[in-house]
Formats: C-alpha cells, sequence, structure tokens
C-alpha cells in the first residue's frame, strides 16, 4: 500500500472534487452515489439503471474517476444496472491510498467491492487501467464475471517506452508538456471542450502512477473462459494493440475483436459497440 499523497496540492484536490461535482450534478440519468468498505480503502461508486436489471461494473483509465462515463451512462442504463466505480488511488472519491499492482490487491478490492453491492456475479467494462483492473478479477475469481469487455488494457503486453518516456518528459514542461501528453492519449479523435478541461485539471493537479504494471501469464488468462470483447484503437499511443490482439487470440476461447482504424488511446462513447456485445 503506497501512502504518499496524490495530489499536487490540497487547491489542487479541490479543484478536481468541484469539477467531479459539477459532472455529477449533471449526470444524464438518475443516480445513487454509495461508499463501500474494502480491504483497500473506502470505495465511491455511482449506480443507475433498475436494480433488477443485469449488473454492469465500469472501471475507469489512470488518471481518470467514474464520471468519465458520463457520455455512454444513459445508454448502459436503458438496459442494465450501473455501477461506475472510482479506483482507488485515482484522481476520484475513493480512498486515496495505492494497493500493488503486483499482487491481488485489486481483485481483493473489487470483490469487496461486489460483495458489499450484493452482487455475486456481473459483466466487467474496464478501460486501460481498469482494464488491467477487470483482467485482475475476472483471472483471480472467473466464476463471477458474466462477459468482460476490455478498452486497450494494461497487462497484456507492456505498454509503450516511447509513450512512459515521453510522458516523463512532458511533465516537466508545465502546461504545454500536458498538451503534449492529452494530444498523445486522444490522437486524432476531436474532444468536446469540458473533455478537455477534465483531462487539463487532472494532469495539472494529480501525480500519476508511473511504476510498471503487472504483465498476465499464459496460465493466468488462459482462465478467461467467458465471452471476452477487446475494442482497440489502430494509433494507441500507450498499448501496442499490434501485440495484445494476437495474444489473447492464441489464449481466450471465446474473443471478439474490434480494432476502430484512427482512434488512440481515448476510447470513448463507445456503448454502440459494447451494448449489442454485452446483450449477446
Amino acid at each position: 500500500m503506497n501512502t504518499k499523497p496524490i495530489y499536487k496540492s490540497t487547491a489542487g484536490k479541490n479543484e478536481i472534487m468541484a469539477l467531479y461535482n459539477d459532472v455529477l450534478a449533471r449526470w444524464p440519468v438518475p443516480h445513487e452515489e454509495k461508499t463501500i468498505s474494502t480491504r483497500h480503502g473506502d470505495t465511491f461508486v455511482i449506480t443507475s439503471g433498475k436494480k433488477n436489471s443485469p449488473p454492469l461494473v465500469l472501471l475507469h483509465g489512470s488518471t481518470s474517476n467514474a464520471v468519465s462515463w458520463v457520455g455512454d451512462v444513459q445508454e448502459f442504463s436503458a438496459r442494465f444496472f450501473v455501477i461506475a466505480v472510482d479506483l482507488p488511488g485515482e484522481p476520484g472519491k475513493s480512498s486515496e491510498n495505492r494497493p500493488s499492482w503486483q499482487g491481488y490487491d485489486f481483485a481483493e478490492w473489487l470483490e469487496d467491492v461486489l460483495d458489499g453491492l450484493k452482487i455475486e456475479t456481473t459483466a466487467l467494462v474496464g478501460l486501460s487501467q481498469g482494464g488491467w483492473t477487470a483482467l485482475r478479477f475476472a483471472t483471480r475469481h472467473p466464476e463471477r464475471v458474466s462477459k468482460l469487455v476490455l478498452l486497450a488494457p494494461g497487462g497484456i503486453a507492456p505498454a509503450r517506452t516511447s509513450f512512459i518516456l515521453k510522458s516523463v518528459f512532458y511533465m516537466l514542461l508545465g502546461n504545454k508538456g500536458r498538451e503534449k501528453i492529452n494530444d498523445m492519449v486522444t490522437g486524432n479523435q476531436v474532444m468536446v471542450p469540458e473533455a478537455t478541461r477534465f483531462m487539463d485539471t487532472l494532469m495539472t493537479n494529480f501525480h500519476p502512477r508511473l511504476e510498471k504494471e503487472y504483465v498476465f501469464s499464459d496460465d493466468e488468462l488462459k482462465r478467461l473462459k467467458m465471452p471476452t470483447l477487446l475494442i482497440g484503437g489502430t494509433e494507441d499511443a500507450l498499448i501496442p494493440i499490434e501485440k495484445v490482439i494476437p495474444r489473447l487470440q492464441k489464449l481466450l476461447p471465446q474473443l471478439t475483436v474490434e480494432l476502430i482504424p484512427g482512434m488512440s488511446h481515448a476510447l470513448v462513447n463507445l456503448s454502440g459497440v459494447i451494448i449489442p456485445f454485452l446483450i449477446s
């Protein structure tokens, strides 16, 4: 457990929380906010949709939080009981401690979240680090995952060294450097001004995790017998999707691949691709 400060200042944390609350106040569907106790700290979740609908857990990426799903939650909530979760150690409302990426901390954490919500089996959607988290849980508890959706997931192939080195350098350049990092993440995708402001505020005030993520073994990935959808962009600057696809095709018996031309790492507003897979 890492207890070093994750925010650059108290004022910076307050700015992020103000933006978070502003987005949450405009959540497009009725919702409830809950805090669940886990072995790795309190966890904040946003639930939407009918409670008797099939559950769907949304796991955001690094340097982000649950309100990043605002563009998709209305469509998801029409068919599912949606649980958008703030990962611990990220700029949301969950505990600020950072569970280890090398052990089973994140599997334990998500197990506690589901138990706290009295959910035995669920579909998981994870983006980037959220995809890694979904994999950590699904490889540990495959019987509890009905379907798995991985958007540019970590943990299948090491992240591109070029992205990491450029990011470390750009962080030293202030605003111009943050713009460069955002450009690498979003690529050619047109971002609305609110989303750009969201990313800038997080990058300005938050210390992202930079240590190496755990890469799953073949034996671990072979435990993923559930239907799995992999979504990637052809221009992903962080995840080498050209290595991820063949590895998962070799190991997963029920894999579907959606490769999106021209997209980089910011895979957003894809409910139209994800929902047909989940209800099939």
